[in-house]
C-alpha cells in the first residue's frame, strides 16, 4: 500500500473536462490526482518558415507552470527573460509526442499550438500534458472537419502518457505523485498509441540502475494505464464534440446520403440495403473505401466493439458509419464464447476448430441446459454527434451434432426450434427474417428517423 493508500498498480484519480475555456477551439481541464494542467488548441492559418509552400501542416506545444502551481512560488519565464531549460524539454516532448499522430499533409498549411499551462502540481505534469493535449487537438480539429475546412482527419490514432517508478525497495509503482518521483530510484515516462505503439521512452536511474527484466514490467504496468487514459480521452473527446454542436449547431459536413457500412463482407452489408434505400440512403462497404484500416476490436463487450468500429471511422472520415458486432452466447459457459466467438480456439484458428471447442466444453452437458442465443449489436455514429446503439437476439439450442451446410461460423450447431432447423439448414430468406442482425435491424428502424433528425440540426 502506498502513502496516498493506493496500490502499486493504482492510477490516481483522472478527470478531463472538455471545452473549458470560451475562446480556444479545443480546450480541456485534465486533472490527475492533484495535479492540474490547463490544455487548450490555437489553429493559425500558417506554419513555420521551413514548411512554406510544402503543403504540409505543424503542431507545436508551449509548457508553462503557474507561479504558485508549487509550494513554493516560481519565477515567471518571462521575468528572467529566457525559457528554462527544464520548461523546453517537456514542450518539445509534448510537441514531439503530438505530432507522431498527426498526418501533416492532411492538416493543410496551418498549425495548431497546444498550450500546457501547470495551474497545481503533485507529480506528472509533462504526461498530463500529453493527455490532455490530445483531447485538446481532437477537439479542434473536429471543429475543421464540421466547418468543411478539413475533408478528412489527419490524425491517425490516440496518445497518451503515464509516469512508472520503481522505488529504492524495488516496488513498482505506477503514476508516481511528487513525493514518490522526489523517493524513486528509477524514474520512467511512457508516451504511447492506442494501438500499442510508443512514442517516446524516457527511462532514468536516479539512485540505482535498472535491468531489462525491470524495465519491461515498468513498461507493461504503463500500458496497462495508457489504455485506461485513452478511455478517459475518447469519453471527453465525444462529450465536447456534442457539447460544440450543441453550441454551434454545426451540421454534419457534407451531409452525404450515404452511410458506410463496416465490413468487407457484401452478404453482410446486403441486409441493411432494403432499410436505408427506403430512408434515401446509398450503402457503401469497406471494399468502397481501401484506405479505411481495420480498427482493432479491444473490448469485452459487444457495444465497446461495435462503437469502437463506428466512432472511429465516423470521426476520421467525417460520414456516417454504421458498425456490428456479433456472437454465439452459451448459457452454460456463462454467456461465452461472446465477443471471442470469432477466435474462440484462438486467433488463428477456423470455424470447425471453434465448433469443436465449444463440443468440447459442452461434453455431458444435457439438452436442456443447452441454450444460448447469437447476439447482435448495431452501432451507428455520425462526427461529434452521440451515437446510437440498438441490439437483437435470436434464442436456440446448440446440437451435439452439426447438421445443414448454408452456414458459417455455429450456425450448423444452433438450433432452433420454432422453425425445427438448425441455422446452417435454413435458406437464406429464412435465416435473415429471423436472425439476430434481422432483430437488431428492427430496433434500429424503430429509432432511426429520431436519431437522424436530431444529427441533421
Amino acid at each position: 500500500m502506498r502513502k496516498d493508500g493506493r496500490k502499486l498498480n493504482d492510477m490516481r484519480e483522472v478527470t478531463i473536462e472538455p471545452n473549458y475555456l470560451m475562446h480556444p477551439e479545443g480546450s480541456v481541464l485534465i486533472t490527475v490526482g492533484k495535479t492540474k494542467v490547463i490544455c487548450t488548441a490555437t489553429v493559425e492559418n500558417r506554419v513555420p518558415h521551413f514548411l512554406r509552400g510544402q503543403h504540409s501542416g505543424w503542431v507545436h506545444a508551449e509548457y508553462s507552470m503557474l507561479p504558485r502551481a508549487t509550494q513554493e512560488r516560481k519565477q515567471r519565464d518571462a521575468v528572467k527573460g529566457k525559457i528554462n531549460g527544464r520548461t523546453m524539454e517537456i514542450q518539445r516532448l509534448v510537441a514531439r509526442s503530438l505530432r507522431s499522430i498527426v498526418d501533416l499533409e492532411k492538416l493543410g498549411e496551418r498549425s495548431i499550438v497546444i498550450d500546457c499551462d501547470v495551474i497545481q502540481a503533485d507529480g506528472g505534469t509533462r504526461t498530463a500534458s500529453i493527455t490532455g493535449g490530445f483531447v485538446a487537438l481532437s477537439l479542434a480539429v473536429q471543429q475543421l472537419l464540421d466547418q468543411g475546412i478539413l475533408k478528412e482527419n489527419p490524425i491517425t490514432e490516440n496518445i497518451a502518457a503515464i509516469s512508472v517508478g520503481m522505488m529504492t525497495d524495488g516496488q513498482i509503482v505506477l503514476d508516481v505523485d511528487y513525493f514518490e518521483d522526489s523517493s524513486a530510484a528509477v524514474d520512467m515516462n511512457f508516451v504511447m498509441t492506442s494501438s500499442g505503439n510508443f512514442s517516446e521512452i524516457q527511462g532514468t536511474g536516479e539512485k540505482m540502475s535498472f535491468s531489462q527484466d525491470e524495465m519491461l514490467e515498468m513498461m507493461e504496468l504503463g500500458k496497462k494505464g495508457i489504455n485506461k487514459l485513452i478511455d478517459l480521452q475518447n469519453q471527453a473527446i465525444r462529450e465536447g464534440n456534442r457539447l460544440n454542436h450543441k453550441m454551434t449547431n454545426y451540421p454534419l459536413n457534407p451531409i452525404r446520403k450515404e452511410i458506410l457500412i463496416a465490413t468487407r463482407n457484401k452478404g453482410k452489408a446486403s441486409e441493411f440495403e432494403s432499410l436505408f434505400a427506403a430512408k434515401g440512403f446509398t450503402i457503401k462497404t469497406l471494399l468502397d473505401y481501401p484506405e479505411i484500416p481495420d480498427v482493432e476490436e479491444t473490448g469485452v463487450i459487444f457495444a465497446e466493439n461495435a462503437l469502437l468500429k463506428a466512432e472511429t471511422i465516423a470521426a476520421k472520415f467525417n460520414m456516417l458509419v454504421l458498425a456490428d458486432d456479433s456472437g454465439l452466447k452459451v448459457d452454460f459457459l456463462n454467456g461465452n464464447p461472446g465477443v471471442y466467438s470469432a477466435r474462440f480456439a484462438g486467433e488463428m484458428k477456423s470455424d470447425a476448430a471453434n465448433n469443436a471447442k465449444l463440443l468440447h466444453e459442452l461434453t455431458h452437458v444435457p439438452a436442456a441446459e443447452r441454450t444460448a442465443q447469437f447476439h447482435c449489436t448495431l452501432a451507428l455514429a455520425a462526427p461529434g454527434r452521440e451515437s446510437l446503439v440498438v441490439e437483437g437476439e435470436v434464442e436456440g439450442q446448440i446440437l451435439s451434432i452439426p447438421r445443414g451446410d448454408n452456414g458459417f461460423g455455429y450456425d450448423s450447431l444452433f438450433y432452433v426450434a420454432d422453425k425445427d432447423k438448425t441455422m446452417a439448414e435454413m435458406t437464406e430468406e429464412e435465416k435473415n427474417a429471423i436472425s439476430h442482425r434481422a432483430k437488431a435491424l428492427q430496433q434500429l428502424e424503430k429509432v432511426w428517423d429520431e436519431w437522424i433528425s436530431n444529427i441533421d440540426r
